[in-house]
Parts: structure tokens; sequence; C-alpha cells
């Protein structure tokens, strides 16, 4: 069953009256809308085609007025041996489109480009990452080249421009499809796209117009940081292209682990052992922190286990002029062995104690230790 056709004023949405400038115009904004490299509905297509069959009907005097006296039939008189004559309109539309989108590729490519971020790791040992350090570093990277100051061509000679795309950085091929035909707009293959060919390439950077180079920065390191910290250098990454501004360093930190303090957030933890005679009856200590050594009174019948926190001797907070604390984990230690005075003097002791086994009833040591991190 054939289909029948709609009529092409409809198709167009112009009135029968229309000039030819406003049936140009509907069509553009209609082919535009429909085509098929834009518009991927299902039915784009076959619309894409009612409209050029439409436009290539109204747009011809002769068809036209053939169409208006005799309706499709009489439309048919001219239309089978030029198939979609419309097609000069719809490659200036495709044009517009990805024309368009490929010209502004190449100037972007022509134009200045913001140089690449680089990656520097840093390892750095407990201390500095508690109190801050200053650092030197080697980084490898491109810069200018300057013999030709970033040029490519030796002093004295300039580029010329492409022969190839003749200065534009593209190429453009017409192609035939079954919608007829398209320019396909590429990036020229002798200039890169830059529409410049360096005919006398620098002796220093063969062209290039970089060099690498390897920089000593300093680095400042802020107390307080830690592993995966990162400290951004502006401007020391990778140079602009065409006049564009360099990327960034960013240099990430990595804390070696220290001896016998560790760390979780802002809290330093230690931990330290006493014997059980400081355990039973209480003793003053010195704990070693980060400043130094601290005073610490440890309490009579103090458990194996017990956390005690010194305030102000953690890390230094990043963004505000605060520290946390040192968390000092205590630790009885029994004799493994004993001299005949300290055993008579246990056995002693062991009488008075007595040898009754009574269940644990309070905290143990990682609720302590959950306690006193406020977790």
């Amino acid at each position: 069953m054939a289909t029948t056709k709609r009529d092409y004023y409809e198709v167009l949405g112009v009135p029968r009256n229309a000039s030819s400038d406003e049936i140009k115009k509907a069509f553009r904004r209609l082919a535009r809308e429909y085509h098929p490299d834009v518009n991927k509905s299902p039915d784009a297509e076959n619309k894409f085609k009612e409209i050029n069959e439409a436009y290539e009907v109204l747009s011809n005097d002769q068809k036209r007025a053939a169409y208006d006296r005799y309706g499709h039939a009489g439309a048919q008189g001219g239309f089978g041996a030029e198939g979609f004559g419309g097609f000069s309109d719809i490659n200036d539309i495709f044009n517009e489109f990805f024309g368009g989108f490929a010209r502004a590729g190449a100037q972007a490519r022509r134009g200045p480009r913001r140089g690449a971020d680089l990656r520097y790791d840093l390892k750095i040992d407990f201390l500095e990452a508690i109190f801050g350090a200053e650092k030197e570093i080697e980084v490898v990277r491109n810069d200018v080249c300057p013999r030709c100051d970033g040029s490519g061509s030796e002093p004295g000679t300039s580029p010329t421009r492409c022969r190839t795309c003749n200065g534009t950085g593209e190429v453009r091929r017409v192609q035939q499809s079954i919608l007829g035909s398209f320019v396909n707009v590429a990036t020229c293959p002798t200039c890169n796209g830059t529409g410049e060919v360096i005919t006398t390439p620098c002796r220093q950077c063969g062209g290039r117009k970089q060099v690498r180079v390897t920089r000593t920065l300093v680095v400042n390191i802020p107390p307080g940081v830690d592993t995966g910290t990162q400290i951004r250098l502006n401007g020391e990454g990778e140079p602009g292209v065409n006049g564009g501004p360099p990327g960034n360093l960013y240099v990430v930190i990595h804390v070696a682990p220290h001896p016998f303090f560790r760390r979780k957030d802002e809290d330093i933890i230690v931990e330290v052992s006493i014997n059980v005679a400081q355990a039973a009856l209480g003793d003053e200590i010195e704990v070693p922190t980060v400043d130094g050594k601290e005073k610490l009174v440890i309490p009579a019948g103090t458990q194996s286990g017990s956390v005690f926190r010194i305030k102000g001797k953690g890390v230094p907070h990043l963004r505000r002029n605060t520290r946390g604390d040192q968390i000092v984990l205590v630790t009885v230690q029994v004799p493994q062995s004993l001299t005949a005075e300290q055993k008579r003097l246990f056995i002693e002791l062991s009488k008075t104690l007595g040898r009754e086994v009574v269940p644990q009833q309070e905290k143990g040591f990682f609720d302590k230790l959950k306690d006193a991190f406020g977790v």
C-alpha cells in the first residue's frame, strides 16, 4: 500500500504564497533540526528526506508551478533524475555544524593552551611532618627552548605557511553518501593543525619548541602534613603552548613511620611499660613526646592497658593554630626472671593478697583506647 505524501507547503510550514526567501529560511531551519548527524531520533532520517524533497520542488519555479497546478504528480516530471538537488544548501548546514566545530578545534590548537600539571612524590620523616620542613627537590620537565624562545625555528628564520592547508590547520575532503555529498574536515597531517611548517628547525630543540631540563625547587612543608597531602607549586608544571600559562607542580607527601610514635589524625600515640611496683604503688615517670620528655603521674593501682592523655603534645592542625594530644598507653610488665630476694618478697606479698580468681568487669584495653579517642 502506497504511503500518501504530505503537502510540501505543510512539510516546510510555510503558506502557499510564501516567497523564495521564506521557503529557503524554513528549509534551513528544519534541515538543521532533523539532519541525521544531529538528530538521533528514529524518524529523523525520513523527516529529513521529506523536508529535502519538499524544498527540491518548492525552490524550483517550474516544479513549484507544476506542483501548484497538478499536485505531487505534476512535480514528478523532473524530480527523479536530479535526486536530492537541495544538497548544496545541506552542505552549508553541515558545515555550520561540523565544519564549524572542526574550525574551532583547529583554532584551539593554534591558540594559547595551558601547560600540563606534574606530580612529584616526596618522602619525609615523621618529625618533619609534625613540625614542617624546607626541602629541595629536583624536577625533570619540559621548558621553553632558550635558543629559539619557543618558536621551533633557528634564530634568524621563521616558520612558513603550510602549503597543504594554506595555513588553516585543517584539510577538507568531499565524501558521497546516500544523503548526498558531505565535507569531512580533518586536522592537517603536514602541520598537525598549527598552520605553519618549520623549514629550519632550531638546533637545540630540533623544532620541538621545548627542551628537557632539571629544575631545583624549594618546597615549604607546613606543620601537620600527612601521607597523601598535596602541596601545589603554581606555575612549576609543563610550559604552556602558544603563549598559554604553565601548569602546576603537585608535591605528594609520603611520611616514613617512626620507631615508636604512631599517629591518628591529630593525636600521637606512644606505648610505655612500667613494672608491677610502679603500677601498684604509683609513680612519676618521664614519657617521650615529639617535643622531648614530659612528666606523667601514674596513680597507684594502675592497670595494664590504662590510657592517659597529655594535652597539646600532638600534631599541629593544618588550618588552625592548635595541636592534638599525645595518648599514652601503659602496659604493666611482669618480670620473667627474679633474683632470690625478689622471689622471696613476691612470695610474702602473695600470702597477703590471696589467691581467689575474680572475673574482670572493668573496661578492657581496647575499650579504654576507644574512650581515649572518643569513638
